[in-house]
């Protein structure tokens, strides 16, 4: 899978908000392996924009494993700068399914409490939960009343 090419405008933004990136892949002595790059996937996956650090010393054996990662993961290579390899790859929008059975949650509602004439209203601020109504007096109620225990009712 050939990695994504970048006009150098947009390698450049990508290298400027790589800038306070942490590494979150670490490759150590083993080189990479295949549960490495699975990570540096997973990793790509979820973020989008990442940072690699390779504790290699040999620059040609860092320069290979980032053109491998980039060729392997479809990812474009952004920066290789010391021991730190940058890799950029779009992140895939999930799709939401919306859950016919889920209720509302809670809202926030404005209530207007006139007083005599000529003066400003008073504003509240209330929040409703699914399970309650606002009345016209500006008092919350629950939707339903509350259940009431079978066996606090027998002990009567």
């Amino acid at each position: 899978m050939p990695h994504i090419q970048l006009t150098p405008a947009e390698r450049r933004e990508h290298r400027a908000n790589a800038h306070h990136l942490d590494p979150v892949v670490l490759i150590g002595g083993d080189g990479l392996t295949a549960a490495v790059q699975k990570e540096v996937d997973a990793a790509l996956a979820a973020h989008g924009l990442i940072k690699v650090r390779v504790f290699n010393d040999d620059r040609v054996a860092r320069e290979a494993i980032y053109q491998q990662l980039a060729d392997a993961l479809g990812a474009a290579p952004i920066q290789h700068i010391g021991k730190l390899l940058v890799l950029w790859r779009p992140v895939a929008q999930k799709q939401k399914t919306p859950d016919e059975n889920r209720k509302p949650g809670p809202r926030d509602v404005k209530v207007l409490k006139f007083g005599r004439p000529g003066q400003r209203p008073e504003v509240k601020q209330l929040r409703v939960l699914g399970n309650q109504r606002l009345t016209t007096g500006g008092q919350i109620k629950r939707a339903k009343p509350k259940q009431k225990s079978v066996k606090k009712g027998q002990a009567d």
